[in-house]
């Protein structure tokens, strides 16, 4: 058996050597295929399927929300998040878990002037490393008695990575003191090499304990005001317990509903009005499985992802298909061999084993060259999605589950491709095949078989084309969509200003001279302040009640924003009506605020606002501030490209009654935006060298809110023209088999009259029936599948009918050009 097995694979190198040019061509197309659904399942092997590593992860679970909550305050998490106060009630409360950690992500600027420097960071519990059961390569980890309420002082754990890039992996880097936004803190500890947190995608360069955030606090002000532990409207942190023996998710998840009216009823935050506070006592909590962690990259990403491993299936589809042909046609010229073969004794399983060991030979060289294919084309996807502020990591190594992926890939597509060949290149009769001939059933058959393979070749491509295509003009929507302002040439500029000996009335003077002095460059057209940048990500939200109503409406949400005097020039954002916010709109003048075209349709029935108040809700036992509108703009996006335009008040910045740590600066440049990131950066150094800046390119900032349908678009867009170009050569291979098969046929119809181009047309015809059928099923396929991707599209329908018709055309006009060259040679 073995010796027979050695055999066939000896046969088959032989056969694949004495054909250089077939091989080279079936193992490429393999390896694209092949190595594209490895890539795809890599990342969703990453993503969705590796469990956490640390102890037992099958027994995490996340405390989630069991449907919308009102999470009226500050909000800042990537996850599903909890105020410190809940955090505290749950851990009292609950008895299905052996303990619960909570953490909240952040970034610190490890600089001590000049351009800043950040490092992703986790702020951690005391029992977060002891609940996940992770021990320390070096040090220590934090403990409960690191995070009090009331620190004094703190340490940080870095992550493996961080401590061999910022230390080399020195030992000595124990008790070293780091700078976070200016708070020295000592290194005590260093996590295990394949620690990188429990969100995957995300990796922490270092972690502290979470009354970190009060010491910052008090760092910046000077003074001590309350960090976030103490802020009951401050949403932050992350929730994961372990399971005590004996409990399910299901159970501990029954636990979490019952306990979350005391949960609530003992957490509502102190600023919540009556009305507010009524409705966050109806929010229930839930439990989820977190086997293999929390995350938002998951979340964002999983079902794109299941698109593209079906997407990259269908290319796989269609290079077996052209595969089958190719040995089809192989098997046509090894008639002869094959007939000598079966006269002299060989049975026919014994030549159809030898004729797949040709095609397992392929199958193989294609699944080892398209691991390689996978690398490049993962490593490519999360280079693309690193453009953002913070990197993705992935552990992208080929464990047990991508290596039984690959393998199972590489024995299905040679049974795909190399299955039916192997037995319509063995059904001859040894007779016919001596005399030259095999019959005409058997050439039918035969062509019937490539033509079906080549009909579904073109309806698997018009389904891969539409999607391309309709991801690559959802994505030109989008970046062409309306978006109220000009982000070309603007960069953002954010001074961080905590630094010691410059706080209150001193820090405020500090920044308005930096704009100043930025104002005044000659490469700048026009500068201003604003509390948050577009398209950044960060918002606020608030319910404002428009004159004339005494709250029986229940007011309605409206978005805010405070702005300097430019604001709007600086990004070319329209004045419908009335004034910019000006100089002299402080904290000693009436309360103002320019409004949107989406706010005075919504509070105002769309007529001109100007000269008309609205409140926005006060505190609870605080009186409501009332605003005056003096000026009407241009709708503008306020999150991302895919929003409506939100109604949203700008107020103005000078008019803002809290002390501001720093400045973000909206900057219109002249020319070349580095000559004012250099001027930004020298008037700096010359008013204080310890302040910080941070610079963005405002068009990118925009550009990032789209990565994911960036994504979709490129690759579906290559997958497609993949897809086609294979379609093509299939079909330009079966009519230049059809051609030769009726060689005789076309010499007789010469010979009796037939002038060049009726043989022409003879030709392109019957290629025509084959790309018309192709063409049906596959718009067929497409209409029903569109469901699917409706989710990921703007401005579009899934089953637009333009889209349709450009898929078709250019597959029409492909299938055309591939089936006359064979026309013109016959």
């Amino acid at each position: 058996m073995l010796e027979a097995l050695l055999a066939d694979v000896r046969f088959g190198l032989r056969q694949l050597r004495l054909n250089p040019g077939f091989t080279s061509v079936a193992v490429l197309s393999l390896a694209l295929g092949i190595g594209a659904n490895t890539a795809m399942f890599q990342l969703i092997d990453a993503l969705r399927l590796r469990t956490l590593p640390v102890a037992n992860p099958s027994e995490l679970v996340t405390i989630d929300k069991a449907r919308e909550f009102v999470t009226n305050g500050w909000y800042s998490a990537r996850n599903v998040a909890f105020t410190y106060a809940q955090t505290e009630v749950i851990l009292a409360q609950q008895k299905a878990f052996t303990d619960v950690l909570s953490f909240g992500s952040t970034r610190f600027n490890l600089a001590r002037g000049g351009e800043a420097r950040y490092a992703d960071a986790l702020y951690v519990s005391g029992n977060y490393f002891d609940v996940l059961g992770v021990k320390p390569t070096l040090g220590r980890t934090i403990t409960t008695e690191d995070d009090t309420v009331a620190c004094s002082e703190a340490g940080a754990v870095l992550n493996y990575a961080f401590w061999q890039k910022e230390f080399g992996g020195d030992t000595a880097a124990l008790g070293k003191k780091i700078s976070l936004d200016g708070l020295s803190v000592p290194v005590i500890g260093v996590t295990p090499p394949d620690f990188f947190g429990v969100e995957p995608g995300r990796r922490f360069d270092l972690a502290v304990p979470r009354c970190v955030d009060h010491l910052l606090a008090r760092e910046s002000a000077g003074s001590d005001p309350k960090g976030r532990m103490f802020q009951k409207h401050a949403w932050w942190l992350t929730l994961i317990g372990r399971m005590k023996p004996g409990w399910t998710v299901e159970k501990a998840s029954a636990l979490l509903r019952d306990i979350s009216p005391v949960v609530f009823r003992e957490s509502v935050p102190e600023i919540y009005r009556p009305d507010v506070a009524k409705k966050y006592l109806e929010n229930k909590l839930k439990g989820v499985a977190a086997t293999a962690g929390v995350s938002e990259l998951r979340r964002n990403y999983e079902n794109p992802l299941l698109i593209l491993l079906a997407t990259t299936a269908l290319v796989l589809l269609i290079a077996c298909a052209n595969l089958a042909n190719l040995l089809l046609a192989r098997a046509s010229v090894r008639e002869r061999e094959v007939a000598v073969r079966q006269a002299i004794g060989a049975s026919r399983m014994r030549l159809i084993a030898q004729l797949l060991s040709e095609s397992m030979l392929l199958a193989v060289l294609g699944g080892l060259l398209g691991a390689l294919v996978a690398q490049v084309i993962t490593r490519t996807m999360v280079s693309l999605l690193n453009s953002g502020d913070s990197q993705v990591h992935l552990e992208l190594g080929i464990d047990w589950r991508v290596f039984a992926f690959t393998a199972a890939l590489a024995l299905v597509t040679c049974i795909l491709f190399g299955l039916a060949p192997a037995i319509r290149a063995t059904d001859v009769a040894p007779a016919n095949a001596m005399r030259g001939g095999r019959g005409t059933t058997g050439t039918a058959e035969r062509s019937g078989l490539r033509r079906a393979l080549v009909v579904s070749q073109i309806a698997l491509s018009v389904v891969l084309l539409v999607g391309a295509l309709l991801f690559g003009r959802s994505l030109r929507n989008l970046l062409t969509t309306e978006t109220g302002i000009k982000p070309d040439g603007v960069i953002v500029a954010s001074v961080d200003a905590r630094v010691p000996g410059l706080q209150g009335d001193r820090r405020k003077a500090v920044l308005r001279e930096i704009l100043e002095k930025v104002q005044a460059e000659p490469g700048v057209l026009s500068a201003s302040s604003v509390a948050i940048s577009p398209f950044s990500g960060s918002g606020w939200n608030d319910t404002i009640y428009p004159e004339g109503d005494n709250r029986s409406s229940g007011g309605a949400e409206s978005f805010f924003n405070r702005v300097g005097p430019g604001y709007f020039k600086t990004l070319s954002t329209t004045l419908l009506a009335g004034r910019d916010v000006e100089e002299r709109d402080n904290l000693s003048a009436p309360k103002v605020a320019v409004v949107n075209e989406a706010l005075a349709k919504k509070f105002f029935a769309g007529n001109n606002p100007v000269g008309r108040t609205f409140r926005l809700e006060g505190e609870a036992g605080k009186p409501d501030k009332v605003f005056q509108i003096v000026g009407l703009v241009k709708n503008t996006k306020y999150y991302n490209l895919r929003e409506e335009f939100r109604p949203i008040a700008f107020l103005p910045m000078d008019q803002d009654e809290d002390p501001r740590d720093g400045i973000t600066m909206m900057v219109r440049s002249r020319g070349p935006v580095s000559g004012v990131m250099a001027a930004v950066r020298q008037h700096m150094s010359s008013l204080n060298p310890n302040l910080i800046v941070e610079f963005r390119v405002l068009d990118i900032q925009v550009r990032q809110t789209v990565l994911r349908e960036s994504l979709m678009a490129s690759l579906s867009g290559g997958f497609g023209l993949l897809a086609g170009l294979l379609s093509t050569l299939g079909l330009y291979g079966v009519i230049s088999y059809m051609v030769a098969r009726r060689q005789n046929e076309i010499g007789v119809r010469m010979a009796l009259g037939a002038d060049w181009g009726s043989v022409i047309r003879l030709v392109l015809r019957e290629a025509g029936k084959l790309v018309a059928i192709g063409l049906i099923i596959g718009i067929a396929v497409s209409i029903a599948l569109s469901r699917f991707a409706e989710s990921l599209l703007f401005g579009l329908k899934a089953n637009d009918p333009l889209t349709l018709g450009l898929a078709c055309g250019l597959l029409a006009l492909t299938a055309i050009l591939a089936s006359f060259m064979p026309a013109w040679r016959a």
